[in-house]
């Protein structure tokens, strides 16, 4: 057996005995080795292998498997800037916390800075992004190797997910030739190239370590504030304490009577915020979305309890007072008027906000967000794009705390969104959708590329297609004094024909013109599918400006 081999065969094994199921595999030569010994393990039931040939989308791919999943899951490619092309999605594992194994091939050293083809420096190539980094040495043919080989994929499974915070890790492999198995191959090797007994993997590794440490909320008029984790355990506490809760995602994944399904048009209300200042805020992870969010968390007045957040603390003012992996109980009881003042005013701005969407022409899209989470199926998985999508959902205001979400929001990127969607519905075990806009899906149109042996999830990806970024006309720019530079350099439309495009892909494609197309295109059905709805993202600022004034004059009333 040549050393190459016995290397990818080894390095495989171990990463099965350390729970890695899923592993994304681009095809390359240099990573020969380790793309051979995968098919075999695939072949013989002991991983699942999905083949991608963009690895962008092959390690969002992966990124998906691992968020949805929450275990460690792989991404292999060859040398050069196919490594390179992995750096995005490592970077959205590392600010989103997602277990991700990248593994890339390279070329041996005396092959580097000698000419040869396909090699970029690979040492430390994603930076500080990922939880450790290891070039291995060279295969060679003497023993000791196994237990060096097995000994560095544990502790990458370890840095991954179970030494400090989830995230991802690089491990740099050079093979030299040949890299694949000898035709006389007989398996022999100077030492054993088992691993443990039993299935066991090399080095035994807690999955978490030390006990979680708790902030101890303190005070009567309190929120709390769930971003991308925790909705429901966030959900189940605020209900037992009286405290109201909202989320960056809606209703979406909330429960109990303590849940503010309009939060995001509360917090927007000044002349509400100012009289239901809370004392303190419980703030689950890292808020990303609404400025009005950010806003609360600055507020002096305010004091920030942070719970599970990443290594950059969502702290604008710098004045957050206590950070935790959990919360526990609180030293004062809650003020019950101060509950039933944000209940009356989440259910006048709830009312408000469908009556006045019920007055819009179709399509808006936070009508679109609004009837496709009310269309979801019990259990069903919901993808949400930057930009506008992840704006609608929780600005639709519905309840759905059977639902389960996930968004890009570690560096929030629209790139590789759709290869996400795909990983995540991938490994679900109920019908899944995700919600884009136009320029999120053409960014990773290639995500839709799935070879006939592949499989292919059952979902439905809803586009929002009003031809360009529609989310600029929210913001500053997108103001009337800017409206001669607008459209060429934030505005960008592109004039794509999506249908088109999907044909390509052999998708199917659909473009619901009604609101009851729409409605009859969200029912589920099996496999891979696009529904493109089509709108005006000329009317989205006076939307969005008569929906906050519904709202405003809804919760004066209340």
């Amino acid at each position: 057996m040549n050393p190459s081999t016995a290397q990818a065969r080894v390095l495989v094994d171990e990463l099965v005995r350390n729970t890695v199921s899923h592993v994304v595999l681009c095809p390359g030569s240099r990573n020969a080795p380790l793309s051979i010994a995968l098919y075999d393990a695939a072949a013989s039931g002991r991983l699942q292998l999905h083949v991608r040939i963009d690895e962008r989308g092959a390690a969002f791919l992966a990124l998906g498997i691992a968020a949805r999943t929450g275990r460690p899951a792989a991404v292999v490619c060859t040398s050069g800037t196919a490594a390179a092309n992995f750096h995005p999605a490592v970077l959205e594992a590392d600010r989103a916390g997602v277990p991700l194994i990248v593994l890339t091939a390279d070329r041996p050293p005396e092959l580097r800075s000698a000419g040869a083809s396909q090699v970029i420096n690979q040492y430390e190539l994603y930076g500080d992004a990922v939880r450790y980094f290891d070039e291995l040495a060279v295969a060679e043919r003497r023993a000791g190797q196994n237990s060096y080989w097995r000994s560095q994929i544990c502790r990458a499974w370890n840095a991954a997910y179970g030494e400090w915070r989830c995230g991802p890790v690089h491990l740099n492999i050079p093979f030299r030739e040949p890299l694949v198995p000898d035709l006389n191959d007989d398996g022999e090797w100077y030492e054993s190239l088992e691993g443990r007994s039993g299935g066991e993997r090399w080095t035994e590794l807690p999955d978490f370590g030390a006990l979680p440490s708790f902030v101890v909320p303190s005070a009567r008029h309190g929120l709390v504030i769930a971003c991308d984790t925790g909705a429901q355990a966030a959900s189940e506490w605020a209900e037992q304490h009286g405290w109201p809760v909202v989320s960056e995602t809606g209703g979406l994944g909330l429960t109990g009577a303590t849940a503010m399904s309009s939060g995001a048009w509360l917090l927007g209300v000044e002349e509400f915020i100012s009289r239901h200042r809370p004392e303190q805020v419980l703030c689950l992870g890292r808020p990303t979305v609404f400025r009005q969010v950010q806003q609360v968390l600055s507020d002096p007045e305010v004091e920030v309890l942070l719970v599970r957040p990443d290594s950059d603390w969502p702290a604008p003012a710098h004045n957050v007072r206590q950070v935790g992996q959990w919360f526990a109980e609180p030293t004062k009881p809650a003020d019950p008027e101060w509950l039933a003042s944000w209940q009356r005013a989440d259910a006048a701005a709830s009312q408000a906000v469908a009556t006045a969407l019920a007055a819009e022409p179709w399509p808006t899209g936070v009508r679109v967000a609004a009837e496709l989470v009310d269309a979801l199926p019990e259990g069903a998985l919901l993808v949400v794009g930057s930009s506008n999508p992840t704006r609608d959902v929780a600005l639709a205001g519905r309840l759905r705390p059977d639902v389960l979400v996930h968004r890009n929001r570690g560096v929030a990127g629209i790139d590789g969104t759709v290869s996400t969607a795909i990983g995540a519905a991938t490994v679900h075990r109920a019908p899944s959708y995700a919600l884009l806009g136009d320029l999120t899906f053409l960014h990773d149109a290639s995500g839709l590329l799935t070879g006939p042996t592949e499989q292919r999830p059952d979902l439905t990806i809803v586009v929002l297609n009003d031809d360009g970024g529609g989310i600029f006309s929210l913001l500053e720019q997108g103001a009337p004094e800017h409206s001669a530079s607008f459209e060429r350099v934030f505005g960008t439309p592109h004039g794509a024909d999506l249908g088109a495009l999907c044909a390509g892909y052999r998708v199917p494609h659909v473009v619901a013109e009604t609101i009851e197309d729409f409605r009859a295109a969200l029912k589920p059905v099996p496999g891979l599918r696009v529904v493109e709805v089509r709108a005006d993202r000329g009317q989205h600022r006076a939307l969005h400006a008569r929906l906050r004034a519904a709202v405003a004059e809804a919760v004066g009333t209340a």
